[in-house]
């Protein structure tokens, strides 16, 4: 799994406060089988690195979607064994894509605090001009904590302001026509029939769990799909010009 071969460097105390939540949970999640246990350093103490992270954050996002943790389990049992810190949190990116937008406005000192390092005013340039936040005044921003951990992961990445731009403007086109597809085919076949059988109680419990767990199935297939796309088109770019 990514998160064991990456450089671990948060206790679990630290895990914890990056992440939001207790110990005790984080505890639960490892005897649970959703987060992979800590590499034992000096001393028999465990650290936890950036993968560790981004499966939290995922956790929750799920959780917020309404899936229990047995469907959270199944969710992440299917996710392939090799994801990145990074992967994870496209994932996390978007699953949380489909709820309500949730914007909170923060300090920068709380902005910094989440992002886990100090931000330059250039920093926060180029995380605005991938949508993690908006400029509200002075040192005070509406965040979009779903991207934030990505958002910081590419500040370190050598992609030009104006490259970031462009690559969102696609992103977006490509992302807007397949949930149109999608829902103009879950609109004829799959709603039309419902409503021509809403009489039957079976085929209304039905429905109503497939509404309940089609949105994560359908941000897994997607996430996968854009992965495996983009390693191949890369893959032919650098052959070719090779």
């Amino acid at each position: 799994m990514a998160t064991e071969t990456e450089e671990p460097r948060l206790t679990v105390d630290e895990l914890a406060a990056r992440a939001g939540v207790t110990v005790r949970t984080i505890r639960f999640y490892s005897t649970r089988g959703l987060l992979p246990p800590p590499v034992i350093g000096p001393r028999r103490v465990g650290h936890y690195g950036t993968g560790h992270l981004s499966r939290l954050a995922l956790i929750e996002e799920l959780q917020h979607q309404g899936m229990t943790l047995a469907a959270i389990e199944r969710y992440l049992e299917q996710l392939p064994p090799d994801l990145s810190a990074q992967d994870l949190a496209i994932h996390r990116a978007l699953v949380a894509s489909w709820a309500p937008e949730s914007a909170e406005e923060v300090g920068r000192q709380e902005l910094e605090r989440r992002a886990g390092r100090a931000l330059t005013d250039q920093d926060v340039d180029r995380l605005a001009a991938m949508g993690v936040l908006d400029r509200a005044g002075r040192d005070a921003y509406r965040l979009d904590g779903g991207l934030l951990r990505l958002g910081v992961e590419l500040l370190d990445v050598p992609i030009a302001h104006e490259t970031i731009l462009a690559s969102r403007t696609v992103l977006l086109e490509h992302a807007r026509a397949a949930a149109h597809d999608l829902s103009r085919l879950f609109r004829d076949e799959v709603w039309g029939p419902y409503r021509e059988r809403e009489s039957d109680p079976d085929h209304v419990a039905a429905m109503k769990s497939l509404s309940a767990h089609m949105q994560p199935l359908v941000i897994q297939a997607l996430v996968t799909a854009f992965q495996r796309s983009l390693r191949e088109e890369l893959r032919a770019a650098f052959t070719t010009e090779a």
